[in-house]
C-alpha cells in the first residue's frame, strides 16, 4: 500500500498508520511509534481518547451538518462555552488555521475601513497589516503573504496580495516606525511555530502591542498553534500579556476533527454582518460536538498543569544527556524546539525509522508537539529513541 495516487504536495513519508491509542500510534505492519508530533499539534487528546470517540458517535447518530444558514444546539453550546473560557464576545467558525486567520485579516481591514472613516485617521487606506519576520499564518495567497518568510513567497504564485508590512520581534527600533496612519492591525504568533519555535519577548509584544494600538490599530494573536492549551493555558496570549481584540486558533480545537475559529472582543465584536464572511462546512455539528468534548477535558482540574510538568520532564532529560550536539532548547509548554548541530531533517527520518514522530522547524531545529495528554511512560519511550538517535 502506498500513497502514490495522493497529490505529493506534502512531502510525504513512505509509512502508513492504521491505529492509535493515547501517544502511540501503529503502522499497518504492526510497528510501533511513540508520538511527539500529534498530527502537526492538532491530536491534542492523543488517539482514540475516550470522551472525543464518544462525542463523535453520539453526534453522528443525531446531526453531521446542517449548513451556515440554520444554528445547532451542539454549536449554541459550544460557543457559549468557548466564549466563557476565553473573555471573547463573539466566534466565528471555520476549518482550519488558515481560514481563521483569513477571517481576522478581512475583520481588521473592514475595521480599519470603518475606523478610518469615523476617526479621520488613515481614511479608507487604514488596511495595512504589520506581522513579525519568521512568522508562518497558512498557506492561501492571503496568509502566506502575511507570512514573514521569503521561502513562503515564490514567484509561481505571484501576484500576491498587497497590504502587508514585516519588522522583525525584539526590535524596539522598528516599533518607532512600523505604525501609522494606514495601519489597521499587527498580527503576531505567541510563539513562532514554522519560523523555529521561536518565543517573542513578553516586554517587547506589550510595547508593539501598545504602538499598534497608539494609532487605532488592533492587535490580533494567532494561535493557531499555540492555542487550546499547547503552551500550559488555554491560550497563549494569557501569559504574553498583549491582551489581543482577535485570537484565530486551530489545530487542537477539535482533537483532530478539521475546524478553527475566529474569536473577537471588544470595539471590533460588531464589525463583522451577515454576509461578510461565510463557511459551508463551518461550525457544522459533528465539529462543535468534538470541539466541545476537547473544552470539557481541558477545563478539569490540573489538566494545564501536567502540559507544564510533560514540557518540564522532556527538556530537564535532554538537557541531562549533555550531548554536545544539542545546542539550545526551548519553547512553552509542549511546544518545544531543539537546535542541532546537524541537519534536522536527517534525524527526524532517523528518528522515523526507530519509532518517534516528530517534526523540523527549520534546517537545525527539531520540533516536539506531543499530545497534550502523553503520559510519563510515553515520554520516556521517546526521550530513549531521540537518544539513541541523536548519540549516533
Amino acid at each position: 500500500m502506498s500513497g502514490g495516487n495522493i497529490a505529493n504536495n506534502f512531502g510525504s513519508f513512505d509509512v502508513v498508520f492504521e491505529k492509535g491509542q493515547g501517544s502511540t500510534v501503529y503502522d499497518i505492519n504492526g510497528k510501533k511509534y511513540i508520538d511527539f508530533l500529534a498530527g502537526i499539534a492538532v491530536n491534542c487528546l492523543g488517539h482514540n481518547h475516550p470522551s472525543l470517540v464518544k462525542a463523535i458517535s453520539d453526534q453522528a447518530t443525531k446531526q453531521i451538518h446542517i449548513s451556515n444558514y440554520y444554528n445547532s444546539d451542539i454549536g449554541l453550546k459550544y460557543s457559549e462555552k468557548l466564549l466563557k473560557a476565553s473573555g471573547f464576545d463573539k466566534v466565528y467558525f471555520g476549518n482550519s488555521g488558515a481560514e481563521a486567520n483569513e477571517a481576522a485579516i478581512k475583520l481588521a481591514r473592514k475595521y480599519g475601513y470603518l475606523e478610518g472613516e469615523k476617526s479621520g485617521i488613515g481614511g479608507k487606506n487604514k488596511k495595512t497589516i504589520v506581522t513579525l519576520e519568521k512568522s508562518f499564518h497558512g498557506r492561501t495567497l492571503n496568509t502566506l503573504k502575511a507570512t514573514g518568510q521569503e521561502v513562503f513567497h515564490p514567484e509561481c504564485f505571484a501576484p500576491y496580495p498587497d497590504g502587508f508590512k514585516y519588522i522583525k520581534a525584539g526590535d524596539y527600533e522598528a516599533l518607532k516606525t512600523a505604525f501609522d496612519e494606514s495601519t489597521c492591525a499587527l498580527m503576531m504568533e505567541c510563539v513562532q511555530g514554522e519560523g523555529g519555535v521561536n518565543l517573542i519577548d513578553k516586554e517587547w509584544a506589550m510595547a508593539a502591542a501598545s504602538a499598534a494600538r497608539k494609532v487605532g490599530a488592533i492587535v490580533i494573536a494567532d494561535e493557531v498553534q499555540t492555542g487550546m492549551g499547547r503552551t500550559g493555558s488555554l491560550f497563549a496570549s494569557e501569559w504574553l500579556g498583549i491582551e489581543p481584540e482577535v485570537i484565530t486558533t486551530a489545530k487542537g480545537i477539535a482533537g483532530g476533527v478539521p475546524m478553527g475559529a475566529c474569536l473577537y472582543r471588544g470595539k471590533v465584536k460588531d464589525v463583522f454582518v451577515a454576509g461578510d464572511h461565510q463557511s459551508t462546512f463551518g461550525g457544522n455539528p459533528l465539529a462543535c460536538s468534538c470541539a466541545n468534548a476537547v473544552l470539557d477535558v481541558m477545563l478539569e482540574k490540573g489538566f494545564f498543569e501536567n502540559v507544564v510538568h510533560s514540557a518540564d520532564r522532556i527538556c530537564s532529560t535532554i538537557r541531562s544527556w549533555n550531548l554536545p550536539c544539542v545546542k539550545e532548547i526551548r519553547g512553552k509548554g509542549l511546544m518545544i524546539g531543539i537546535d542541532i548541530d546537524g541537519s534536522s531533517a536527517e534525524i527526524q527520518k532517523k528518528a522515523l525509522d526507530q519509532g518517534l514522530l516528530m517534526s523540523t522547524a527549520g534546517k537545525n531545529t527539531l520540533r516536539f508537539l506531543p499530545p497534550l495528554v502523553i503520559t510519563d511512560q510515553e515520554i520516556d519511550e521517546g526521550l530513549a529513541i531521540l537518544k539513541k538517535v541523536l548519540s549516533c
